[in-house]
């Protein structure tokens, strides 16, 4: 991956829902088809397999029952894309819905699923070329080579090789059109009557009960890993994300609908030897393709998924490692994670660590891919649980407080907003403009203030939030959260969330290596990351959740952060002791102009990449912490024209008693009009207290 890079500029403010401007070079809904098709569709080349060695016949009926399930995670990925245009997928949204460590645990299962991506479609891709090359069949050769490989991924990662849309598309149309050959040919030699013989066979050699059934059900969530990249493509995605996401997500069904079950019955029912020999089920769409088809087919279908499955290898390795890149930006794991090499600029541990792991799974299951298979299903099934259950409390912040709007404005008195709702979903839609201020945040993009007027943050089109300059009435319509779409999606939602949690739960009882291997990881990385938290805190600083507000809070203390330590450490000593109990509520305006150029699984995020605003918050938060009252931490974007006014939204929605900026900063925010100042005098410094009775 090339090195990630960072162009000084101005951030632009957006109004309303205007739509920011994208680089050129942003994906729509074709490549971002291409790039998740180019890592899902490789699943249908090893899972007929490998789900033949636990369901036998049955494979086929397994994968186009969970088709289902399938078809409903996508609508909540849609969602999360649109949601949090700076990527981070479960990390970001557990995070946010639930705790800043259950972000990170998602995190590690995410680790978890790319490492055994990387191993499995590697070691798969060589042994599709075994059936080309016949050298490479002997399980040491094809290890080795799988290995050697693996390296080869990561010296190139290491040079900066970049994942390119455009060759995803090239390789999953290739794919695609090989998948429709292989029917085609197939369903030239057989009638429709022959396959519905085949279907009833299924039944007839293979017994459901109940257990078999949630066996079959979870193991062929296998067959559908990938989906969970299309959030990593938030920040290089065209606006509106709503209808690229959709779209994408739409072709992604329609392709592995009509490819990933039709293949699976067709080849464990008219290959049942190959299916159930250890080496020939790895090969087993390509001698399926050979079998009724020729020679040709086959090669063409050997060397093609070959190439898409080392692709995909390579993929899982740049997913890895800013994954791991983001939790280290996000304090869980050691900075010295983020170093990159001299020579080249890219992050060399990440890479080492992302490329490593895989060739020591690889190496400890001595190149089974059946027990790669076993393996797999915890970090997968982990992420989809957590993001799906992350979205649905989301979610159900959201009809609460569009609740309470509706009852506020039934009663035509006043009313601010509550919990995490922003103001455009109290509008009903997440703008495509809009950001959360980060994977920790939970993010407050405005509140309806006593005059009904609203705040709204929006973002440049590449992850840096700033603050809209206008003040906006939103046109609230109770059908855009409660009407019956929306409601009839939430319910669907707590439902996908519900079968999903019972495949993962199966698979943690039915697949106990998976269970040990992934639990072990998160635990150890888990580890890292309390360690980590520890070794900060001893520094004399507490890294913080950026957290949002709850709109009026006329007991609260505001104050005002700016990255100058000694006025800092002033305004902190005098918001803990003037506390007495009540919620204070640290801020950061950050004016320093940012212009991130996204790249593909790149997690975007300017309060992450702001050294100063997170030494400011954590100096906070480590004198703060001991104290049994509520502390909130908000950071905005804005030029440094727009400080004041920024600073001014939060005041006004807030309704603090007490805002306390330093002493030598009081003339910039004249626009708050409290009802008398008063000066105190700190050992740090002297602060100012802008007192307002409202």
């Amino acid at each position: 991956m090339s090195q990630e890079s960072v162009t000084q500029g101005s951030s632009t403010p957006s109004q309303g829902n205007a739509e920011p401007e994208h680089d050129k070079s942003s994906l729509g809904p074709l490549l971002c088809w291409a790039v998740v098709f180019a890592d899902i569709g490789t699943s249908v080349y090893y899972t007929p397999g490998i789900l033949y060695q636990t369901v036998h016949s049955l494979a086929g009926f397994f994968v186009f029952l969970t088709m289902s399930v399938f078809v409903l995670l996508t609508l909540k990925y849609a969602e999360v894309t649109q949601r949090f245009p700076q990527g981070g997928g479960v990390v970001t949204v557990a995070a946010q819905a639930l705790n800043h460590w259950v972000g990170a645990v998602g995190g590690m299962f995410i680790l978890v699923d790319y490492f055994l991506t990387a191993a499995i479609s590697s070691l798969s891709g060589m042994l599709y070329l075994s059936v080309v090359f016949t050298a490479l069949a002997p399980p040491f050769v094809s290890l080795s080579v799988t290995i050697g490989v693996l390296v080869l991924l990561g010296i190139l990662n290491w040079f900066g090789i970049s994942e390119s849309a455009k060759v995803s598309l090239v390789g999953a149309i290739i794919a695609f059109v090989s998948d429709l050959a292989i029917l085609v040919t197939v369903f030239t030699h057989i009638s429709l009557l022959d396959f519905i013989g085949l279907v009833g066979e299924m039944f007839s050699k293979g017994h459901l009960t109940g257990t078999s059934l949630l066996i079959g059900f979870a193991g062929s969530f296998l067959a559908f890993s990938g989906l969970e990249s299309i959030s990593q493509l938030s920040p290089v995605m065209k606006t509106p994300r709503s209808k690229v996401a959709s779209r994408a997500l739409l072709m992604v069904v329609l392709t592995i609908g009509i490819t990933s079950p039709l293949l699976t019955i067709l080849s464990t029912l008219l290959l049942p030897s190959a299916a159930a020999d250890a080496n020939q089920s790895a090969q087993i769409i390509s001698l399926l393709a050979g079998h009724w088809g020729n020679i040709v087919l086959q090669t063409e279908v050997a060397i093609s998924a070959s190439a898409l499955l080392v692709f995909a290898s390579n993929t899982a390795i740049i997913g890895a490692y800013h994954v791991f890149l983001a939790l280290a930006r996000m304090d869980f794991f050691p900075e010295v994670v983020l170093q990159r090499n001299r020579l080249r600029g890219t992050p060399h541990y990440a890479i080492l660590i992302a490329t490593g792991i895989p060739i020591i799974v690889l190496v400890a299951v001595n190149g089974r891919i059946d027990i790669l298979g076993d393996m797999y299903a915890f970090g997968l099934l982990g992420a989809f649980s957590l993001t799906c259950l992350g979205l649905d409390v989301i979610r159900y912040r959201e009809r609460r407080n569009a609740h309470r709007l509706l009852k506020a404005r039934e009663r035509g008195g006043e009313f601010v907003s509550g919990g995490e709702v922003e103001s455009t979903l109290l509008n009903g839609f997440q703008s495509d403009g809009q950001t959360t201020n980060g994977p920790l945040s939970t993010s407050f993009a405005g509140s309806v203030p006593v005059a009904g007027s609203i705040s709204s943050a929006s973002a440049n089109g590449n992850g840096a939030s700033s603050m809209s300059h206008d003040m906006v009435e939103p046109e609230f319509s109770r059908e855009n959260i409660l009407g019956a779409w929306p409601t009839t999606d939430y319910v669907l939602g707590i439902i996908t969330t519900v079968l999903v949690l019972l495949a993962w739960g199966t698979n943690l009882v039915a697949k106990p290596l998976a269970t040990i291997f992934g639990g072990a990881f998160s635990l150890l990385g888990m580890g890292v990351a309390y360690l980590n938290y520890r070794q900060h805190e001893r520094g004399g600083r507490t890294p913080v959740v950026i957290t949002g507000i709850e709109g009026r809070m006329p007991d609260a203390i505001l104050a005002l952060l700016t990255g100058n330590e000694n006025r800092d450490l002033a305004v902190v000593q005098s918001a803990v002791s003037e506390s007495g109990g009540h919620p204070i509520i640290f801020l950061y305006v950050s004016d320093v102009p940012r212009n991130r150029e996204p790249q593909m699984f790149e997690v975007i995020d300017p309060y992450l990449d702001d050294t100063a605003a997170k030494t400011a918050f954590g100096r906070a938060e480590h004198k703060a912490r001991n104290l049994k009252m509520p502390r909130r931490y908000i950071y905005r974007m804005g030029d440094k024209n727009r400080v004041p006014a920024v600073v001014s939204g939060i005041w006004q929605v807030v309704h603090p008693h007490d805002t306390i900026v330093s002493a030598d900063d009081v003339a910039e925010f004249e626009n708050i009009n409290p009802d008398r100042v008063r000066y105190e005098l700190t050992s740090q410094g002297k602060v100012a207290h802008l007192l307002k009775r409202w």
